[in-house]
């Protein structure tokens, strides 16, 4: 390469953005991820060796998975193709394995093929890919944003190995913007730029473990600030905090981060702490979750962790439902904080969702038995000659509206699948159990 040439290639990479410039190019040069990259780690053994099998990286957005794609592409010695699956065809594909197999059948020579976004191709895509990916003519490295599990199909989850990227720590963002910022060539040092150090803390905090946005914001302060009298771009902290705003909340309604949100949400609840529930609810409101599934969710929590222990606790669910509905955001978040906090604040007892899982695996497990004669419907005529419903007593006939009478079928004639706890209201139903006579009723089965 000469000198011309490569000015050239120089001039052609300055028009890149900062983002790009900066993409590592070795393994030494990737910052974080040490759990999957670090010296004598799998993948690194396997990218030093050139011994690469179908992989999917999996992370958030600017955690690294294109830059260790790119770092593969030129460290190996394979053919290497890149697709990105939100622009890509079925015949784009097409075209990559035929190049593939001609690589193979006349050069012995493999091919590497990266799907950025592969969650973003069908089924069928991602069908078309298996045999090719089976038979060795394809190395598949996939990224994704989202969840394998739910949106890569199993076949090809099966001949992968699944690598998932953290989010980038403080200090592996404020490496990054000090190598942008001391780097003459792809870096920023030749505009004459000085960041103060309370801005570069700043940057790398506020971009939440994405490198991307923190070096597109360092990109944006250099591109809009003037020089001083010193020739210098001074960056200080105010100039740092326009040119990000504001953090970007990271969820996505059909990914992990719903799921994970929702559950955690959900936990606070159930462990009675209402600051858990407030900061996860706040976190989804933030994030633009439909309002109607949060609301939901309160009142399943409502029934499932409080039960009768505090009834009133899905009463306050089904108000805040109907009343978030009519009533909209933003005000709509504080009926949902509202409801959220009762049910984190409100006595716990889950006997109602055990009861009736109980009972419908003891369905599953022995189908409908018999209903006891005495309780079928013996509203028709000739009913009595068939004995439905001879037997039956009337408890309002009874003491206390109360008598002792089969009601399961005889072979589970004994069996408890509601077990009373002694919390708050629920306990005042055990103690009206033991006035009318069910004393201790259910407890032999904890």
């Amino acid at each position: 390469m000469d000198l011309f040439t490569y000015g050239n290639e120089q001039e052609v990479k300055k028009k890149e953005p900062l983002a790009a410039r900066m993409r590592p190019e070795t393994l030494e040069e990737v910052v974080g991820q040490s759990h999957i990259v670090g010296k004598g780690k799998l993948l690194y053994r396997a990218i030093k060796a050139d011994q690469l099998s179908s992989i999917i990286l999996y992370g958030p957005p600017g955690t690294g998975k294109t830059t260790l794609a790119m770092v593969i592409a030129k460290t190996t010695s394979a053919s290497f193709r890149q697709v990105n699956a939100t622009i890509a065809g079925k015949k784009d594909l097409e075209k990559v394995v035929e190049d593939a197999k001609s690589q193979l059948s006349m050069y012995g020579k493999r091919t590497i093929l990266f799907i950025d976004e592969i969650h973003r191709f069908n089924k069928a895509q991602q069908d078309y890919l298996l045999p090719y990916v089976e038979d060795g003519t394809l190395i598949l490295i996939g990224a994704t944003t989202e969840n394998p599990y739910f949106e890569v199909n199993g076949a090809l989850l099966s001949r992968s190995r699944i690598f998932e990227l953290k989010p980038l720590t403080k200090e592996d963002i404020k490496s990054l913007l000090n190598r942008a910022l001391n780097d003459p060539i792809k870096g920023v040092a030749g505009e004459m730029v000085k960041m103060d150090e309370d801005a570069v803390d700043f940057l790398a905090e506020i971009a939440d473990g994405d490198a991307r946005t923190a070096l597109n914001a360092l990109e944006l302060a250099v591109l809009t600030t003037d020089r001083s009298d010193d020739g210098y771009m001074h960056i200080d902290l105010s100039v740092a905090e326009e040119c990000i705003q504001k953090r970007a909340i990271r969820y996505d309604r059909d990914g992990d981060q719903h799921y994970d949100t929702i559950s955690a949400f959900i936990k606070s609840m159930r462990g009675s702490d209402p600051d858990g529930a407030l900061y996860y609810l706040a976190r989804m409101i933030k994030a633009g979750e439909d309002v109607r599934f949060i609301a939901r969710r309160i009142m399943i929590a409502a029934s499932e962790e409080c039960g009768n222990a505090d009834p009133r606790a899905l009463e306050v669910a089904v108000a805040a439902s109907l009343a978030v509905e009519r009533v909209g955001m933003p005000e709509g978040a504080i009926i949902l904080a509202n409801a959220a906090t009762y049910v984190a604040l409100a006595p716990k007892s889950n006997a109602s969702s055990s009861g009736i899982f109980k009972a419908m695996e003891e369905v599953e497990g022995l189908g409908n038995l018999p209903i006891p004669a005495h309780l079928q419907d013996a509203h028709y005529k000739s009913s009595e000659k068939l004995g439905r419903g001879v037997g039956y007593v009337y408890p309002h006939d009874y003491k206390n509206h109360y008598t002792p009478q089969q009601y399961l079928p005889d072979a589970i004639a004994k069996m408890h699948f509601y077990d009373l706890s002694d919390v708050a209201f629920e306990g005042k139903l055990q103690k009206y159990f033991d006035f009318i006579g069910k004393k201790d009723y259910g407890k032999e089965n904890k």
